[in-house]
């Protein structure tokens, strides 16, 4: 008996990079049949079976990939830190400027003092420019308000760009970001309030995916990380961290220990730290954004990564200080320039890669029967020309769970 399909859309005329095991795998002239926003078949287009599709779209050419992941941002904040970046420019280091009031503190004032609206207005004008070029899905994490109101406004505002948005937004709580200013001389105070008021609270009202925390000898210290990690698992909570950006603190390590989703930054990463996120199952997150703006020398141990299979992810970290980067696609090459990772393993790091530092490898990206019909058309010929082109938009058509998304790219 002839197969048959019934289907809410069937798109072709394309060829499609599947990225399935990270890796291109591309089906020339290709064709997708999505039914209730999941794929419902895809294969080569001379292979299809008898198709009734309440809606046919024929591309007549180009590529179609995985909707893009951006797996690290923390795009809710106030203010912004241009002033800072002339200072950096002037020879002020990123150490010096937190010693003065600056950084992350200075970013936690604005933010304190901006309202809920005025926090998703701003971030969703950011966050247009990200889904424009074809993202998807993405992370935001808070960590700008360093005190439980106002965690709880980003977080809030979060949750609130995940309703409007036509795109699949997960929220991490990042109040382990630095120690605020009330607390300075009690540092272990804040970290308590973290265990045992906010991350239950959190959890109670479901505001966050993960927990994410800043090792760091200008952040918290592993001790430190360590209880929120301890708290944020017996709450249930996926852990996440900022590790071995500026030194080797042994963060990525201790992530790993708690099976991590991923370990981000990484500059000062070991061999050792490579094994022990290969054993247990971390993504390393690679953020060219922040290494490019810092000047940074000490770069990622890719080679490490590769040797023991990690998973190399690509983000954004699309933030007012160290990554003001609202391009994603441009990271894809500075992760090719700076990191020298080839164009097929950058387009995985925000596919397929950067699914498994959400948690979400089961769902979305890549191309496969039964995941999430997230997927982008370019009018290219190859998938490296993502990587290739550097400023501006490339033209694309994005389909967000099965249907175009509008131009507008909200409300859903």
């Amino acid at each position: 008996m002839t197969q048959e399909i019934r289907c809410d859309s069937l798109w072709y005329g394309a060829d499609i990079v599947t990225m399935r095991a990270g890796k291109y795998h591309i089906i020339e002239d290709g064709a997708l049949a999505v039914t209730d926003g999941r794929l419902a078949w895809l294969g080569a287009r001379d292979e299809l079976p008898v198709v009734h599709s309440i809606q046919t779209t024929d591309f007549g050419g180009g590529i179609i990939t995985p909707g893009l992941i951006d797996c690290h941002t923390h795009l809710v904040f106030g203010g912004d830190r241009s002033d800072e970046f002339e200072q950096r420019l002037q020879g002020v280091s990123y150490a010096e400027i937190a010693a003065r009031g600056g950084g992350i503190l200075s970013t936690v004032r604005a933010t304190r003092a901006a309202s809920q609206q005025q926090l998703f207005d701003s971030a969703l004008q950011r966050l247009q420019t990200l889904l424009a070029e074809g993202v998807t899905t993405l992370e935001i994490k808070s960590g700008y308000g360093l005190d439980e109101a106002s965690e709880l406004k980003i977080l809030r505002v979060i949750r609130q760009l995940g309703q409007q948005v036509e795109a699949d937004i997960r929220a991490t709580c990042l109040a382990a970001h630095a120690i605020p200013p009330e607390f300075a001389q009690r540092p272990d105070d804040w970290i308590s309030l973290i265990c045992t008021r906010l991350l239950p609270r959190i959890k109670a009202e479901s505001l966050a995916d993960a927990v994410d925390a800043f090792c760091e000898h200008l952040a918290l210290s592993p001790h430190q990380v360590e209880r929120v990690f301890h708290a944020a698992s017996q709450l249930g909570l996926p852990v996440k961290v900022h590790a071995e950006q500026l030194s080797a603190q042994g963060g990525s390590r201790l992530a790993a220990r708690y099976r991590a989703l991923s370990a981000d930054h990484l500059e000062y990463a070991t061999p050792q730290d490579a094994l022990a996120m290969a054993q247990n199952g971390t993504v390393a997150v690679l953020l060219p954004g922040a290494c490019y703006l810092l000047r940074e020398t000490q770069k990622p141990p890719v080679d490490a990564f590769r040797q023991y299979g990690v998973p190399i992810a690509i983000a954004s970290d699309a933030n007012p200080g160290t990554s003001p980067a609202l391009s994603l696609r441009l990271m894809l090459n500075m992760a090719c320039m700076l990191f020298h990772l080839t164009p097929e393993e950058a387009l995985a790091g925000v596919t397929t890669h950067a699914a498994r530092a959400l948690g979400l490898q089961d769902s979305h990206g890549t191309l496969e029967r039964g995941k999430v019909a997230n997927f982008v058309h370019w009018p290219l010929t190859r998938p490296a020309e993502l990587v290739y082109w550097l400023g501006g938009q490339l033209p694309c058509t994005v389909i967000y769970q099965g249907i175009p998304r509008e131009e507008s790219l909200y409300p859903k």
